[in-house]
């Protein structure tokens, strides 16, 4: 019994993912696996449209066998479908199936893979096919590792100070499979399981990581060429006649900066991730804890000599890429500042070239305005001089001539004031 004074955590606000967070620690927990079991693995690439229809299909099929079906958005599920445990899993852009065959591969890799696979349910078509395992854990001697793998590509560890042996060759068979052996002596169904599962994400991950190395040999031509285009923009730039080539220039390196964004939006995705697939495969094999055996490379070691160039290959092309990006922004404010100050220059010659067209339009104005004062002074003495006739016709003593020339001076003063007044009251606003 609760009252106000007690806590009750049922009248907490519950996060809507607080559930989802708390069950993905143990989203995908280890099978236990007694010796023989054999595993194969099938993974897709797969968009959010594929992982849907692929959830949907598998959900189809273990109605069809009776299994219990997945809840909506799952994205792990273990389903019994007859003899066969069938795991599904969806992660961000791909999907895997795992048949876990309990009891066979007592005799490893028999029957063959291809055939083997051929007596499985079918999966339909989830996405592009990526990863094939096949993998046994079966109690045989590991010294004869040979007869089913390939000695030139050879890979062998013992784990677990001697319980078991793995072993691989990294090399599809006819059917596409990646065989991997692991030779049980001592393990425990826990430890066995954690091994399996460890194992077969390696080599997912492997795969996964991988996606990025087509992606680099694609980018590698464009990458060489928009260095040397910017080689080519910085060495004429040294060599510009003025504005128009360092337009000229600024127009090559902003298509040039286009397209290298473009390039670069395009393969972040791919070589982040196969980074972090890439991590993902070390943090598995230092789970595992290789212990090398005879003349044998570790799966670590082969993958140290093998994939690394790959993976070198992705990260020097993504920091190709972002030293030519940083390379073009410095040609870019480079030239910009060039371009302002040329400008700069260009505006200051101009002001110039107006504050001489001022200074001519003022001479012209006081010159305008002198001949104003002169033809506006003629009018008035003119009109005066009507005035002084009709004046001495009316009978007044005056001389009309001698009246116009007295009124010349004063026509001038007057006229020439109103227009300086007229000017300032302008100039005042």
């Amino acid at each position: 019994m609760t009252d106000a004074t007690t806590l009750d955590p049922g009248d907490f606000e519950e996060h809507p993912h607080r559930r989802a967070l708390l069950d993905e620690l143990h989203a995908r927990p280890f099978q236990a696996m007694s010796t023989p079991t054999r595993l194969m693995r099938f993974g897709f690439l797969t968009d959010a449209r594929q992982a849907e229809t692929a959830r949907l299909d598998f959900a189809a099929l273990c109605a069809a066998h009776g299994a219990v079906a997945p809840r909506p958005g799952a994205k792990h599920h273990v389903a019994r479908l007859g003899e066969i445990d069938l795991a599904f899993e969806q992660h961000g852009e791909f999907t895997t199936y795992t048949f876990i065959l309990r009891g066979e591969g007592a005799a490893p890799f028999e029957p063959d893979s291809g055939a083997r696979a051929r007596r499985l349910p079918a999966l339909g078509k989830p996405g592009a096919h990526l990863v094939s395992i096949d993998l046994c854990l079966a109690a045989v001697e590991a010294t004869d590792f040979e007869r089913w793998f390939d000695p030139t590509s050879l890979a062998a560890a013992d784990v677990k100070n001697g319980a078991a042996t793995m072993a691989t060759d990294f090399r599809p068979t006819a059917d596409g499979f990646i065989r991997i052996l692991v030779a049980d002596r001592a393990l425990s169904v826990n430890a066995a399981g954690a091994l399996c599962q460890r194992l077969l994400e390696i080599e997912t991950y492997r795969m996964l990581a991988m996606l990025g190395l087509p992606e680099a040999q694609r980018l590698t031509p464009r990458t060489a060429r928009m260095e040397e285009e910017l080689t080519r923009v910085a060495q004429e730039t040294t060599k510009s006649g003025g504005l128009a080539d360092d337009s000229g220039l600024l127009r090559r390196l902003t298509l040039l900066a286009a397209e290298l964004e473009a390039d670069t939006s395009a393969s972040a995705y791919r070589f982040g991730a196969s980074r972090a697939y890439d991590e993902i495969i070390r943090q598995r094999l230092q789970a595992i804890g290789e212990e090398p055996r005879a003349q044998y490379p570790t799966f670590g070691s082969f993958r140290a000599r093998r994939g690394a160039p790959a993976m070198r290959t992705i990260l020097t092309i993504e920091r190709r890429q972002h030293a030519l990006s940083e390379k073009v922004t410095r040609a870019t404010q480079l030239l910009r500042s060039r371009i302002d100050v040329a400008i700069e220059e260009q505006n200051g010659q101009l002001l110039a070239a107006m504050n001489d067209r001022a200074r001519m339009q003022l001479r012209l104005q006081q010159t305008v305005e002198g001949l104003s004062v002169a033809a506006i002074s003629y009018y008035v003495v003119g009109l005066a001089g009507y005035v002084f006739k009709a004046m001495k016709d009316a009978g007044a003593p005056i001389d009309p001539n001698i009246a116009m020339g007295a009124a010349v001076p004063l026509s001038i003063l007057g006229v020439w004031w109103v227009v300086r007044r007229i000017r300032r009251s302008h100039s005042e606003h």
